[in-house]
Order: structure tokens, then C-alpha cells, then sequence
């Protein structure tokens, strides 16, 4: 299970803990390859449902996607890859690895439409247009299937659920030489005026994307919602691939038509932090 956020310089965690029913015989901790919190549970007794319920409470003071940045970042010149640093490049190689196959070039085409033709593109302007696009162009379904689209589904069918959009975004820009990998996590939206209760991913876990820029370190996008940066934004697990941040995932013993499915529900609220430091705010997740 992936349900404890991670804990960064914008989002700490206060309290933590997860019931879990029947009660498992067995339960450990451990971080993936990636840093993600995982827990490990097994049980040995028999019972008709299993169920998990996590809360949270949390610090999140994010920061604006580009703040603090001297001059314009590093303009995208067209080069695959881009220019990353050598001492980064050994770290990036598999965030730049195409995941999903293009073989007619249908991907890489559609991410250059945001290209200048001619001259240096401003690689802000690039990554918040693509977000934009995908927002505006494509229509939100939640699916409970289990797996991703690739790209290309997402593209030909025009719509999809956020995690779909995440890795039309990730397969996109890695087509541009970009560094991008996969982030699972939550949404609080209520605090956004323009995005109320009813927002593409609230009550669900939700998915974006983040983009590796030289000045500025890992950049969050969220197509699904078209935000740039990490506001209202909570950060579970970071990975590759969609599969690599599965939030609950298992094996149990028994005829196929025990399983009856699946319910999940989030629900996140901010604390009265009028006490706290100004900016941050307290906001507690129930899964």
C-alpha cells in the first residue's frame, strides 16, 4: 500500500496511521527504489471484506512553479536530449525513456505543436501550454480499469482519467528529450476558486506529472486540471510508470466470484490554521 504522502520541504507529515480490517498477522515499512513509503501487510485469517482506511494530517505550503528563478530557464533549442548536465544525465537516463511505442511519429508530433518553428522556446511556456491543451482539448472520464492508455489511445479517443493524462503528458515531453516521471497522490480542491468540489480527480487519488528543469529542480503539471505547480497538490509516490505507483495492490485465495469489487474514497479538509504560520496550511486526508 502507498498512503503516506511524502514529506518535503512544501509537505510535512504530522500524524500518520492506518487501520487496516481484519487486522494483519504481519505489517512492515519499506522505501521502494524510488523514496515511496510502502507498506507491507498479510494476514491469516479468513474474513468476507478487507478494508483500509488511512488518515493523514499535513503541512503543505507550495511554492510557485517558477519563483525564485534569475532569468529566463534554460530555452528548449530543439536538442535530444536536452542539454541536462553530465553529472545529472546518469540520474535521468530512465525518466527520458520513451515507455510506450510511437513507431510513425504521432507522439513527438503532436508535443511539437508547442514548438517554436524558428529560434529558442521557452521551456515555461511550453510545458504550461501543453498542460493547458490537454486540459481544454480532452475530455475527463473516471475508469476503473485496471492499467493505463498509452498515449496514443488517449490521443485517438480524446478523453481519459488523470492518470492516462499524466502519461500522455510524461510520453510527450520525454518525446522532446525532457526528463518527466510520474507522481500519485491527491487533490484538494475546494480551496481553488475555479476549481470547486466537483474538480477531475477529487474524491478519487489522482496523478500528474513532473518535469525536470535544471533551474528549478522537479516542476509539477497537472493536465487533468491545468495546473502548473504543486498547489493543492499532495505528493504520495514519485515513479517511472504508472504500475510502479500502484496506491493498493495484493493477492488473496479464494473462487473468482468472492470478489463483488472495489471502493475507494478520498476525502481532504484544511484545518483552522489561523494559529500556524501564515501560508500553511494544515489539511488532513482520509482514504
Amino acid at each position: 500500500m502507498m498512503f503516506r504522502p511524502r514529506e518535503s520541504y512544501d509537505q510535512r507529515v504530522l500524524t500518520s496511521h492506518v487501520n487496516i480490517s481484519p487486522e494483519p498477522a504481519h505489517l512492515r515499512y519499506v522505501q521502494d527504489v524510488f523514496g515511496n513509503c510502502v507498506g507491507v501487510a498479510k494476514f491469516s485469517a479468513l474474513a468476507a471484506e478487507l478494508t483500509f482506511e488511512s488518515r493523514v494530517r499535513l503541512e503543505h505550503a507550495p511554492l510557485p512553479a517558477f519563483a525564485d528563478v534569475d532569468g529566463e530557464i534554460e530555452p528548449y533549442l530543439g536538442a535530444m536530449p536536452f542539454a541536462y548536465s553530465p553529472e545529472d544525465m546518469p540520474d535521468l537516463l530512465r525518466s527520458l525513456e520513451r515507455q510506450y511505442p510511437d513507431p510513425d511519429g504521432v507522439l513527438e508530433h503532436w508535443a511539437r505543436r508547442f514548438v517554436n518553428r524558428s529560434g529558442p522556446t521557452s521551456l515555461q511556456g511550453l510545458l504550461a501550454q501543453m498542460t493547458q491543451a490537454i486540459h481544454a482539448d480532452f475530455r475527463y472520464e473516471a475508469r476503473v480499469e485496471i492499467g493505463t492508455q498509452t498515449p496514443l489511445e488517449t490521443l485517438a479517443l480524446g478523453r481519459g482519467s488523470c492518470r492516462d493524462f499524466a502519461m500522455l503528458m510524461i510520453e510527450a515531453v520525454r518525446s522532446l528529450g525532457l526528463a518527466a516521471r510520474y507522481v500519485s497522490g491527491y487533490i484538494y480542491s475546494p480551496s481553488r476558486s475555479r476549481l470547486r468540489s466537483d474538480s477531475s480527480g477529487h474524491g478519487h487519488t489522482h496523478a500528474w506529472a513532473r518535469v525536470y528543469l535544471p533551474a528549478c529542480g522537479w516542476v509539477e503539471f497537472d493536465p487533468t486540471n491545468g495546473i502548473v505547480g504543486n498547489s493543492d497538490l499532495i505528493r504520495v509516490a514519485i515513479a517511472r510508470d504508472p504500475r510502479q505507483a500502484v496506491p493498493l495492490h495484493g493477492a488473496w485465495q479464494g473462487v473468482a466470484s468472492d470478489f463483488l469489487g472495489m471502493d475507494v474514497e478520498v476525502n481532504l479538509v484544511t484545518e483552522d490554521h489561523r494559529r500556524r504560520v501564515p501560508g500553511v496550511a494544515g489539511i488532513g486526508v482520509a482514504a
